[in-house]
């Protein structure tokens, strides 16, 4: 059902999935059209469908043996599914992993519905553990879908559990190398479901605590920049903040709820769960680079900008670090079927490249005794970003001292340059939201936001069976042939890591929103 690429061999997409929500309330179980119509289902979620597409233009090694080969081995072959969406057990792989620190076995030492950490924390790699049962935990789930893979540099992810209500999709889009990207894609998924799980005990045991509960304090202590685009379209996005309260400990019915989360501590509790899973992550990649950098120096450069969707329910979270986006398409009060010039592209996650004055400013405010922090638009002249996973050389002097000769930093004075406090973001879900764009920055290139939107809208409307992300993609490889002044064919017979001249790698994921009577099947593609 999803339309075919035009795009020729040597330019082949590396990824290229779809899933689809069927509305046929009581169809029997079939195979039809090439996707697997499965019995129905309860469905609480509010997207329809999505597609994902993945195009390479840098020519990258495959994994390169990072945390001694569990994650190119083991981890990301049992989460990879670059053509199709599959069924796996949603049990978590950490285990299999063993690489929980110390600031996570912590955390689930002190809490009665989860396993002791085991006594030494030397090592990063650390003795197997058994991980919660996810469908204990905040996304409940027996099985998921997923879905996803490696396009140059770049990692894409989407795990799915329709029946639930929820869809996880993330980008990693990966510079100087993917192992940054692909540690991600192999771990990070997986601590967000533990902290999710976590999130449930902890919730449990600080309404038995008093309201100065320390969990309180530290749930509470993001703020986020109020510049976002969506703020000022005063979108139903909500911004967390330490005057907010985490807690409501009267239900619906105005009776005590000590153990009923309310919709706002919910919400509280999944951002700083992104928030904390992602530190854990980037403290194990560091001390995971630290181990191996005198056998690959190489490592201490590599990272990755992180771009983190869930929906759940009608909230959409975001979290991002970077310069990827998640780009709204959404009508205006009452204007839901005026047509196309109605239809707004609102930016739902801050940009953090120096290009951005308010990131500038903020890093210039951070180095006040260097004078060199920006440099030919870069910062210490080396990369655009001002947030990164990653990138250890421009985050800890002993790192930058890996480096040999003009890769070093010089006069790397105040350490870190290169911050990794994401923007976290909640928008609600409303009838006049049609659709979000997740893309890399080699989607914005060549597109601005209003431009992408209206693409996928006047696709859509179209081949309202079609893969909007494909089309996306297309769309990007004809211009960028037109800018170099090729044909298309061209430009798509120039051999990965020299087409990097022409475009990026590219990573789209487009996913349609829909009303929670919408669908009560689930079909993936085969």
């Amino acid at each position: 059902m999803w339309g075919e690429t035009t795009i020729k061999p040597e330019g082949e997409l590396k990824v290229s999935f779809g899933y689809q929500c069927n509305g046929n309330r009581g169809s029997s179980f079939e195979v039809s059209s090439g996707y697997e119509i499965l019995p129905e289902i309860r469905k609480n979620s509010s997207f329809s469908c999505l597609s994902g597409a993945a195009l390479s233009a840098n020519a990258t090694l495959a994994n390169t043996n990072i945390c001694k080969g569990l994650i190119g081995a083991e981890i990301l072959p049992s989460l990879d599914s670059p053509n199709s969406f599959r069924k796996v057990p949603s049990s978590p792989n950490l285990s299999r992993l063993d690489i929980l620190s110390s600031s996570l076995q912590s955390s689930m030492s002190n809490l009665s519905c989860s396993p002791s950490p085991p006594s030494d924390h030397d090592s990063y790699l650390l003795k197997p553990m058994s991980a919660p049962s996810r469908s204990e935990g905040f996304l409940n789930a027996m099985e998921v879908q997923v879905a996803g893979g490696a396009a140059g540099e770049d990692r894409v992810q989407a795990v799915c559990s329709e029946e639930n209500g929820w869809l996880f999709c993330a980008i990693y889009d990966g510079f100087n190398g993917r192992d940054a990207a692909d540690f991600l894609a192999g771990t990070l998924y997986e601590t967000i479901m533990l902290y999710f799980k976590l999130l449930g005990c902890e919730s449990k045991q600080d309404f038995s605590r008093s309201s100065d509960s320390l969990y309180l304090d530290r749930c509470c202590q993001y703020i986020l920049d109020d510049s976002n685009t969506i703020y000022e379209e005063k979108l139903t996005s909500r911004i967390f903040n330490n005057k907010d309260s985490c807690f409501d400990h009267i239900n619906k019915n105005g009776s005590s709820a000590k153990e009923e989360l309310s919709s706002d501590s919910i919400q509280h509790g999944v951002l700083d769960s992104f928030q904390r899973a992602l530190s854990q992550a980037e403290n194990d990649f560091l001390y995971m680079v630290e181990q191996e950098m005198e056998d690959r120096p190489d490592l201490v450069s590599v990272g990755s900008c992180v771009l983190v969707v869930l929906l759940h329910g009608n909230d959409l979270y975001t979290l991002n670090l970077g310069d990827s986006r998640a780009v709204l398409a959404t009508y205006g009060k009452g204007d839901e079927m005026s047509g196309n010039d109605r239809l707004k592209a609102i930016q739902l996650t801050d940009s953090h490249t120096v290009d951005n004055e308010v990131e500038k400013t903020q890093l210039l405010r951070d180095h006040p005794d260097d004078p060199m922090t920006v440099v030919a638009g870069k910062v210490k002249g080396k990369l655009k970003v001002t947030r990164a996973f990653g990138v250890g050389y421009l985050k800890k002097k002993k790192l930058n001292d890996a480096l040999m000769g003009i890769l070093r930093v010089r006069n790397l004075i105040s350490p870190p340059y290169i911050s990794t406090e994401p923007s976290l973001n909640v928008h609600r879900i409303s009838k006049s939201d049609c659709f979000v764009i997740v893309g890399s920055d080699g989607l914005f290139d060549f597109f601005s936001n209003d431009e992408a939107v209206k693409l996928v809208h006047s696709y859509i409307l179209s081949n309202p069976s079609g893969d909007p992300a494909k089309f996306l993609l297309e769309q990007l490889v004809e211009r960028a042939a037109d800018c170099a002044g090729f044909t298309l064919e061209e430009l798509m017979n120039i051999p990965a890591g020299r087409r990097r001249k022409y475009h990026d790698d590219v990573t789209v994921i487009v996913i349609m929103l829909g009303t929670n009577q919408r669908t009560s099947k689930a079909s993936t593609c085969m």
